[in-house]
């Protein structure tokens, strides 16, 4: 009994010994004129010291990322960077977030019709980054399948959520204010700075990308630096955040920036070649074949069961697997030749089934080519795949 009273003296002793030092440094670098600047002081000073049209002092070098565009994905992505994550490899378990320097053409609120529904899929993609509020007071609908109509008839198709929880469903709303809440969110952090401004071209110092070009609201040009930059596509190829506890390690950053796409070509692939299939299975054609595609398509899904739970589960990104994709496309097609071929073939007819099968082949090959058959249907044999984050 008394060897644990003597220890927790000794820990209240140490304790406070750590804290008086700890307060005893701050007061010292408060009386020396060096307090430590927030990431708010950092751009205030930058701007107010840009004299030459540059931010890119030492006090800047605290920036570890810049993200041209405060859309969906650059508003997800500044609030992931900013926020403070578990990191195993840390003594207390918890690694700071990034600090973040969004720059958006125009902070308004966007007025076109984009998007306008979120799938369960991306719901449930919202609930991984901490966004889920983000649908919340923008009237945003619950949505919990499709009803589609053809020639007089109806079939309705419910979304597989059984075995999700039952806030989990689509939610269709107005693209601006969803974008609006998404900005709001990762303005909340303290060490995200949104800030209004055009992006006119990249840093590039013998092809590594140092900064960004831009001018701000009042026409005024500056230049921001940071480790990793993050641009649309329209300005140059898209770089994607890791996890990465180094920013400054190139060659780690594109060599990890490789694995992240592998991991994600499955499920971005599928999404990708099920849109594009659908698309074209559904635009209008004089094509006899593409018809006969489209009403086996309204047949196959009016089934029910899993004829139809399949295919919408693919849709909404709740199973988004390339495999099961596939399957149940040529399953549509072959569907379509049973129909022309009953109740008894014709050469016609089996002319138009050959047709038909010739369409949907046509049709979902070229998507499945142009997203790479290696790295859609067999990822775990690219090298990419196995690479981890370094850990310096």
């Amino acid at each position: 009994m008394i060897e644990y009273i003597v220890g927790a003296l000794v820990a209240s002793l140490l304790g406070f010994l750590f804290f008086f030092n700890l307060h005893d440094r701050r007061r010292r670098r408060w009386d020396s004129g060096e307090e430590e600047l927030g990431f708010d002081q950092i751009r205030d000073e930058c701007v107010k010291s840009a004299a030459n049209g540059e931010c890119g002092s030492d006090k800047m070098s605290a920036v570890d990322v810049i993200v041209v565009g405060a859309g969906v994905a650059g508003s997800a992505l500044a609030y992931t960077l900013g926020k403070i994550q578990f990191d195993p490899y840390m003594l207390s378990g918890l690694q700071s977030g990034r600090r973040v320097h969004v720059i958006e053409r125009d902070l308004s609120e966007p007025d076109r019709i984009v998007g306008e529904l979120l799938q369960p899929g991306g719901y449930l993609k919202l609930i991984e980054l901490g966004l889920e509020d983000c649908v919340d007071e923008i009237d945003a609908q619950r949505v919990v399948g499709y009803a589609l109509f053809k020639d007089g008839k109806s079939a309705k198709l419910s979304y597989p959520l059984e075995k999700f929880h039952s806030d989990v469903s689509g939610r269709s709303f107005h693209n601006g204010r969803f974008i609006q809440r998404m900005r709001e969110k990762a303005g909340s952090l303290p060490n995200v700075s949104l800030e209004q401004g055009s992006v006119t071209s990249l840093l590039d110092d013998n092809g590594t990308i140092k900064g960004v070009v831009y001018k701000t609201k009042t026409g005024e040009e500056l230049k921001a630096y940071a480790p990793l930059t993050i641009v649309p596509p329209e300005i140059y190829d898209s770089f994607v955040a890791a996890p990465l506890r180094d920013l400054n390690d190139a060659s780690s950053l594109c060599s990890y920036l490789e694995s992240f796409y592998t991991l994600r070509k499955p499920v971005a692939s599928t999404i990708n070649t099920l849109a594009g299939a659908l698309y074209k299975v559904f635009s209008a054609s004089p094509d006899l074949a593409r018809k006969e595609m489209r009403q086996a398509c309204f047949d196959y899904l009016s089934l029910g069961g899993i004829f139809s739970s399949g295919p919408v589960a693919l849709l909404s990104g709740l199973n988004p697997r390339p495999l099961s994709l596939f399957c149940h496309f040529f399953a549509v097609a072959i569907y379509g030749v049973g129909r022309l071929l009953l109740p008894f073939p014709s050469p016609k007819r089996l002319w138009l089934g050959a047709r038909l099968i010739s369409a949907a082949s046509g049709i979902i090959f070229p998507i499945i080519k142009a997203e790479g058959v290696r790295q859609m249907f067999f990822p775990a044999t690219v090298p990419a795949i196995y690479r981890a984050p370094p850990l310096k």
